[in-house]
C-alpha cells in the first residue's frame, strides 16, 4: 500500500520480496505514471549533475519496464530505451547500494552484452537503485564510461549518485502522490455529483453577484429547462403572482449577505406549478470571496396539507364560535322570568362571552391575528371603562397567547374583573385596575412572565381561613395552577388589593 507519511524505502534495505514479484513490480511502475515524466526539467538538472559530479560523458534516469528500459531523462546517449535483456540497470535496481561495474568487458553478466560489444561501448558503470516506497524495484540513476575506471567511485562520486538518487525518487513518488490526490479529488467530486443529482429537489450554487455556475440534474428532470445562468433566467419557471416578491427577497439577501428564505410556486415541465421551499446561504470560500449555495424542495403536499387543516380548523372555530352564542341565547331564555336565577344568568352570559372573546384571540384567519397577553386584558376589560373615563390600564410587551393557554387566560382575568366589578376597584366612581405585564420578573428566571393586578379601592377583607375559599377563589388557583402551571399571590391592604401572577412563559405562547 501506498504511504503517505514517507515517500522514500529505508536506506540500505533490498527491495521487498512481495514487489519484486514481476506483475506486482510493474503495477507499482505503472502507478507512478512515469512517461509523463519523460524530460521532465527537474530529472534533467539531476543526470547533468550526476554527469559532471562523476566525470562521466554519460548519465541517465532509466525506468526498467517489462520489455525494455526507458530513459526518462538522460545526457550524452541519443537513444531514448534499450532493449530490457541488455540493461545494467535490472541488475542495479535489486542492490541496497550503487552497484559499479569498473571494466564491463571483465564482468562476466555483461562482458557479451550488445551495449559493451558494440555502441555505445560501455566499460564503466555506476548506478544507484530506485525503489518505491513499497520497496518495488524500479530503475535507477547511472553514470556511464566508454573507459574503465579501475578504482571505480571516489567516496564523494558514491555520496553525491545516493543524494541525487533521493532526490529522484522523491520526484517521482511527489508526482505519483499529485496524481494520487487529483484521482481521488476526482472520484469524490464524482461521488459528491452523484449524491447531489440523486437529492429529492434541486441544489446550486452561484458566486456573490448571483450568477448560477451549477444546478443539479433534478433542474432539467423537474422542469425541462436550461441551467439558469442569471436570476433572470428562472423567471420563466416561477409564478408570475410570486416573481416580484421572490425576487426581490433574493437580491436582498445578495445585498445583505443574509439567509435567503422564500415560499413560491415552480412550474412544472407539464404546465403545472408546485409550492416550494427556496433557501440559500453565504459562505466564505477564501480570499475575500464569498459564493452562494441553495436549495429549492417540494413542499407542495405539506402547503396543502396545511390549507386543508386551516380551512378545517376555521370551520370548527367558526362552529365553536356558533356554540357559544347558541349556549348564551340558551341561558337567556331559560332565565326569563325568573328573577331569582336573574344574576347567575348574567354572570354566566359574562363569562361566555369572555369565553367567546379569547377565543377570537386563537382563530385561524378570524379575530385578533398575533393576539396578545396585553391585548387579551384589554379587551376583556373593556366593558368596564370607556374612552373618555377609563377605570383601567393595561401595559407590557406583547408576548403571544397561544391556543391552549387563551381560554385558562380569559377565565383568569375574567374572575378577577368581575369580582372587581362587583366588590372592588371597579364597584366604585373613584376605584381604578392597573394591570401590568413582565417578561422580567423580580427574583424569577428569564422562562417566567408575571402579571400584577392591582386595585386601588379595598375590594374585600382578607379571608380568615383557606378551608373557606370561595368558588372563584378555586376557579383562579385551578385555571393558573393546574392548567397553566403557574402561582399566585393575593395582599390585601388598607387601599386595595395586589394580586401577582406567575406564568411559565412556554405556558402562555403553547
Amino acid at each position: 500500500m501506498y504511504r503517505k507519511d514517507n515517500i522514500l524505502w529505508p536506506e540500505g534495505e533490498p527491495p521487498s520480496d512481495a514487489y519484486c514479484d514481476e506483475d506486482r513490480r510493474l503495477a507499482i511502475l505503472t502507478a507512478h505514471g512515469t512517461q509523463a515524466m519523460l524530460d521532465d526539467p527537474e530529472l534533467q538538472e539531476v543526470v547533468d549533475l550526476a554527469a559532471k559530479i562523476c566525470g562521466t560523458p554519460m548519465a541517465m534516469v532509466t525506468m526498467v519496464e517489462e520489455g525494455r528500459q526507458l530513459f526518462l531523462t538522460r545526457v550524452g546517449i541519443d537513444a531514448r530505451e534499450t532493449p530490457r535483456p541488455t540493461s545494467f540497470c535490472a541488475h542495479a535496481m535489486l542492490g541496497t547500494e550503487p552497484m559499479v561495474v569498473t571494466d564491463a568487458r571483465e564482468d562476466e553478466r555483461f562482458a557479451d552484452n550488445p551495449l559493451v560489444t558494440g555502441e555505445p561501448h560501455i566499460r564503466f558503470y555506476a548506478g544507484h537503485p530506485l525503489v518505491s516506497v513499497e520497496g518495488a524495484p524500479l530503475g535507477a540513476l547511472c553514470v556511464i564510461d566508454t573507459v574503465p575506471r579501475p578504482d571505480g567511485l571516489t567516496a564523494l562520486q558514491r555520496e553525491t549518485l545516493g543524494v541525487l538518487g533521493k532526490a529522484v525518487m522523491r520526484r517521482i513518488s511527489q508526482r505519483r502522490m499529485g496524481e494520487t490526490a487529483q484521482a481521488a479529488v476526482a472520484v469524490r467530486e464524482s461521488y459528491l455529483q452523484r449524491m447531489i443529482d440523486s437529492v429529492p429537489g434541486i441544489a446550486w450554487s452561484a458566486d456573490a453577484a448571483g450568477n448560477f455556475d451549477y444546478v443539479n440534474a433534478q433542474w432539467d428532470e423537474m422542469t425541462g429547462r436550461a441551467q439558469p445562468r442569471t436570476l433572470a433566467d428562472w423567471r420563466a419557471t416561477i409564478h408570475p403572482e410570486d416573481w416580484d416578491t421572490a425576487s426581490g427577497a433574493f437580491r436582498a439577501s445578495l445585498d445583505s449577505g443574509k439567509p435567503f428564505e422564500f415560499e413560491w410556486r415552480l412550474k412544472l415541465s407539464d404546465g403545472n406549478y408546485r409550492w416550494m421551499l427556496a433557501r440559500a446561504v453565504q459562505t466564505p470560500v477564501g480570499g475575500g470571496q464569498n459564493r452562494w449555495f441553495g436549495t429549492v424542495i417540494d413542499v407542495d403536499r405539506q402547503r396543502r396539507l396545511s390549507e386543508a387543516r386551516d380551512l378545517l380548523a376555521n370551520e370548527l372555530s367558526h362552529r365553536i364560535k356558533n356554540i357559544f352564542a347558541v349556549v348564551s341565547g340558551l341561558v337567556a331564555i331559560r332565565s326569563r322570568g325568573k328573577p331569582e336565577i336573574a344574576e347567575f344568568a348574567t354572570e354566566l352570559n359574562d363569562t361566555i362571552r369572555a369565553l367567546g372573546a379569547a377565543h377570537d384571540y386563537v382563530r385561524p384567519g378570524h379575530g385578533h391575528q398575533g393576539g396578545t397577553l396585553s391585548g387579551l386584558l384589554a379587551d376583556l376589560l373593556a366593558p368596564y371603562g370607556t374612552a373618555e373615563d377609563k377605570r383601567f390600564s393595561v401595559t407590557g410587551p406583547g408576548i403571544v397567547v397561544g391556543a391552549r393557554a387563551a381560554t385558562p387566560l380569559a377565565l383568569i382575568f375574567h374572575e378577577l374583573a368581575t369580582n372587581s366589578a362587583k366588590y372592588g376597584a371597579l364597584s366604585r366612581v373613584d376605584g381604578h385596575v392597573t394591570v401590568t405585564v413582565e417578561d422580567e420578573c423580580e427574583g424569577e428566571d428569564d422562562s417566567k412572565v408575571c402579571v400584577l393586578w392591582e386595585e386601588s379601592v379595598r375590594s374585600a377583607s382578607a379571608p380568615e381561613d383557606s378551608a373557606h375559599e370561595g368558588f372563584g377563589s378555586r376557579l383562579l388557583r385551578m385555571a393558573v395552577e393546574g392548567q397553566l402551571g403557574g402561582s399566585f399571590e393575593r395582599t390585601f391592604s388598607d387601599d386595595g388589593l395586589d394580586i401577582r401572577i406567575v406564568f411559565p412563559r412556554s405556558s402562555i405562547e403553547t
